[in-house]
């Protein structure tokens, strides 16, 4: 008789562990899904001549007309007067070239300047792009790239 009430109990536990199993594991799915999921792009970067600019590609949204860029152009020694829908470019990894249709930020003139790149969404969507933003002089283009 005890090694009947033993086996009961062994087969209570190896349930009770099946079921732990079971609900730990669907707890952890939307963890796993999330964990895999594609960060968006990160900001970048880059100093020179006393300016630095910064460049954020904003999230695609399905459906959307254009794709945005956060730029932020701050320094200390100069006035900012870029007409970044002139001088910026948009590159895809298969050779496209994109000019901005529109620039929603802060008007020219002083040492900080923020505001949102626009380009007609490209489709098929690149894997691989890079925002090409020239200044007056300096020699070559800030060139910022992310790949998808």
């Amino acid at each position: 008789m005890p090694r009947n009430v033993d086996d009961a109990g062994a087969r209570r536990n190896r349930g009770r562990r099946a079921a732990w199993v079971l609900v730990l594991s669907l707890v952890g799915m939307p963890w796993a899904s999330w964990a895999q999921a594609p960060s968006p792009p990160s900001t970048q970067s880059l100093s020179q001549d006393g300016v630095t600019l910064k460049v954020t590609p904003m999230p695609r949204v399905p459906g959307a007309a254009t794709w945005d860029f956060k730029v932020v152009l701050e320094t200390h020694s100069q006035a900012l007067v870029d007409d970044l829908t002139r001088t910026a470019t948009l590159v895809t990894d298969d050779g496209r070239s994109l000019k901005p249709t529109a620039w929603s930020g802060s008007g020219p003139g002083g040492h900080h300047r923020e505001g949102v790149l626009h380009f007609a969404m490209p489709e098929p969507q690149p894997g691989a792009f890079e925002l090409r933003i020239s200044r007056a002089g300096e020699s070559k283009a800030r060139v910022f790239r992310w790949t998808r």
